[in-house]
Protein backbone atom coordinates (compact mmCIF):
# COMPACT_ATOMS: atom_id res chain seq x y z
CA UNK A 1 0.00 0.00 0.00
CA UNK A 2 1.08 3.29 -0.83
CA UNK A 3 0.41 7.04 0.49
CA UNK A 4 -0.60 9.72 -1.38
CA UNK A 5 -1.50 13.28 -0.93
CA UNK A 6 -4.39 14.73 -2.90
CA UNK A 7 -5.35 18.64 -2.93
CA UNK A 8 -8.84 20.00 -3.70
CA UNK A 9 -10.62 23.11 -2.91
CA UNK A 10 -13.38 22.71 -0.43
CA UNK A 11 -15.95 24.61 -2.56
CA UNK A 12 -15.19 22.60 -5.41
CA UNK A 13 -15.23 19.14 -3.85
CA UNK A 14 -14.53 18.73 -0.23
CA UNK A 15 -14.30 15.57 2.33
CA UNK A 16 -17.81 16.34 3.13
CA UNK A 17 -18.71 15.90 -0.66
CA UNK A 18 -16.69 12.15 -0.73
CA UNK A 19 -18.67 11.15 2.39
CA UNK A 20 -21.72 12.10 1.27
CA UNK A 21 -20.97 10.50 -2.41
CA UNK A 22 -19.06 7.82 -0.78
CA UNK A 23 -16.44 7.34 -3.88
CA UNK A 24 -16.08 9.53 -6.69
CA UNK A 25 -13.59 10.03 -9.98
CA UNK A 26 -10.69 12.44 -8.90
CA UNK A 27 -11.35 14.19 -12.02
CA UNK A 28 -10.24 16.92 -13.77
CA UNK A 29 -6.66 17.14 -13.26
CA UNK A 30 -4.60 18.91 -16.20
CA UNK A 31 -1.00 18.36 -14.89
CA UNK A 32 1.80 15.47 -16.87
CA UNK A 33 3.51 15.00 -13.50
CA UNK A 34 0.15 14.56 -11.43
CA UNK A 35 -1.52 12.81 -14.07
CA UNK A 36 1.35 10.61 -13.74
CA UNK A 37 1.48 9.93 -10.51
CA UNK A 38 -2.38 9.26 -10.53
CA UNK A 39 -1.05 6.26 -12.86
CA UNK A 40 0.84 4.93 -10.34
CA UNK A 41 -1.79 5.14 -7.71
CA UNK A 42 -3.30 1.17 -7.29
CA UNK A 43 -6.24 -0.31 -5.34
CA UNK A 44 -5.58 0.07 -1.65
CA UNK A 45 -3.43 2.86 -1.91
CA UNK A 46 -4.18 5.71 0.78
CA UNK A 47 -5.36 9.32 0.09
CA UNK A 48 -4.41 12.49 2.43
CA UNK A 49 -7.68 14.76 1.63
CA UNK A 50 -5.76 18.15 1.55
CA UNK A 51 -7.90 21.51 1.48
CA UNK A 52 -5.88 24.03 -1.21
CA UNK A 53 -6.85 27.63 -1.62
CA UNK A 54 -7.83 28.26 1.89
CA UNK A 55 -7.10 29.68 5.01
CA UNK A 56 -5.48 27.79 6.00
CA UNK A 57 -4.62 24.88 3.42
CA UNK A 58 -4.24 21.66 5.67
CA UNK A 59 -5.08 17.90 5.55
CA UNK A 60 -8.45 17.39 6.56
CA UNK A 61 -9.07 13.29 6.04
CA UNK A 62 -8.31 10.33 4.11
CA UNK A 63 -9.51 8.00 1.63
CA UNK A 64 -9.02 5.13 -0.16
CA UNK A 65 -7.82 3.64 -3.76
CA UNK A 66 -11.02 1.67 -4.81
CA UNK A 67 -10.66 2.02 -8.62
CA UNK A 68 -7.35 2.38 -10.52
CA UNK A 69 -6.26 4.08 -14.73
CA UNK A 70 -9.96 5.35 -14.92
CA UNK A 71 -10.31 7.22 -18.16
CA UNK A 72 -10.82 11.08 -16.94
CA UNK A 73 -14.11 11.82 -18.50
CA UNK A 74 -14.08 14.98 -18.37
CA UNK A 75 -11.42 15.64 -21.10
CA UNK A 76 -13.88 14.91 -23.84
CA UNK A 77 -16.50 17.10 -22.54
CA UNK A 78 -16.52 20.39 -24.75
CA UNK A 79 -18.88 22.52 -22.13
CA UNK A 80 -16.72 20.82 -18.91
CA UNK A 81 -13.91 23.40 -17.72
CA UNK A 82 -11.23 20.70 -17.86
CA UNK A 83 -11.89 19.12 -21.77
CA UNK A 84 -8.74 18.93 -23.81
CA UNK A 85 -9.31 19.10 -27.66
CA UNK A 86 -6.64 17.02 -28.34
CA UNK A 87 -7.98 13.63 -26.13
CA UNK A 88 -10.23 11.63 -28.47
CA UNK A 89 -12.02 8.06 -26.53
CA UNK A 90 -9.77 6.28 -28.72
CA UNK A 91 -6.45 7.89 -27.82
CA UNK A 92 -7.26 9.47 -23.85
CA UNK A 93 -4.60 11.87 -22.32
CA UNK A 94 -6.15 11.93 -18.46
CA UNK A 95 -6.24 8.78 -16.14
CA UNK A 96 -7.51 9.11 -12.51
CA UNK A 97 -8.99 7.05 -9.94
CA UNK A 98 -11.81 6.21 -7.71
CA UNK A 99 -11.70 6.95 -4.32
CA UNK A 100 -13.46 5.84 -1.30
CA UNK A 101 -14.21 7.91 1.88
CA UNK A 102 -12.25 6.73 4.78
CA UNK A 103 -12.64 9.36 7.47
CA UNK A 104 -12.95 12.87 8.46
CA UNK A 105 -9.96 13.74 10.88
CA UNK A 106 -10.66 14.47 14.09
CA UNK A 107 -8.21 17.46 13.95
CA UNK A 108 -7.41 20.01 10.96
CA UNK A 109 -3.54 19.64 10.13
CA UNK A 110 -2.33 23.07 8.73
CA UNK A 111 0.29 23.36 6.15
CA UNK A 112 1.76 25.75 8.81
CA UNK A 113 1.99 21.88 10.81
CA UNK A 114 2.92 19.93 8.19
CA UNK A 115 6.13 23.00 7.87
CA UNK A 116 7.10 22.07 11.74
CA UNK A 117 7.16 18.49 11.55
CA UNK A 118 8.46 17.76 7.76
CA UNK A 119 11.32 18.73 5.67
CA UNK A 120 10.53 19.49 1.76
CA UNK A 121 12.60 16.83 0.54
CA UNK A 122 10.02 14.44 3.00
CA UNK A 123 6.85 15.75 2.37
CA UNK A 124 6.56 17.03 -1.28
CA UNK A 125 3.75 19.62 0.01
CA UNK A 126 5.90 21.86 2.07
CA UNK A 127 8.25 22.76 -0.71
CA UNK A 128 8.04 26.31 -1.27
CA UNK A 129 6.49 27.02 -4.84
CA UNK A 130 5.27 23.00 -5.44
CA UNK A 131 1.73 23.46 -6.64
CA UNK A 132 1.30 19.90 -7.89
CA UNK A 133 -2.02 18.66 -7.07
CA UNK A 134 -0.98 14.86 -6.64
CA UNK A 135 1.77 13.75 -5.03
CA UNK A 136 3.47 10.44 -3.16
CA UNK A 137 3.69 10.41 0.70
CA UNK A 138 6.59 8.15 1.76
CA UNK A 139 5.28 5.81 4.44
CA UNK A 140 7.00 6.98 7.58
CA UNK A 141 5.74 10.67 6.78
CA UNK A 142 2.41 9.39 6.39
CA UNK A 143 2.40 7.13 9.89
CA UNK A 144 3.54 10.16 11.30
CA UNK A 145 0.50 12.29 9.79
CA UNK A 146 -1.59 9.80 11.13
CA UNK A 147 -0.19 9.94 15.04
CA UNK A 148 -0.28 13.62 14.78
CA UNK A 149 -4.52 13.33 14.33
CA UNK A 150 -4.08 9.84 16.40
CA UNK A 151 -5.87 7.99 14.17
CA UNK A 152 -3.89 4.87 13.07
Amino acid sequence: MNYWLLKSEPSDYSITDLERDRAAIWDGVRNYQARNFLRQMRSGDRAFFYYSNTKPPGIVGLAKVIRENVIDPTQFDPNDKHYDPKATPENPRWQTVELEFIKTFPRFISLTELKENFLADELLVVKRGNRLSVMPVPETVAKKILELVDVS
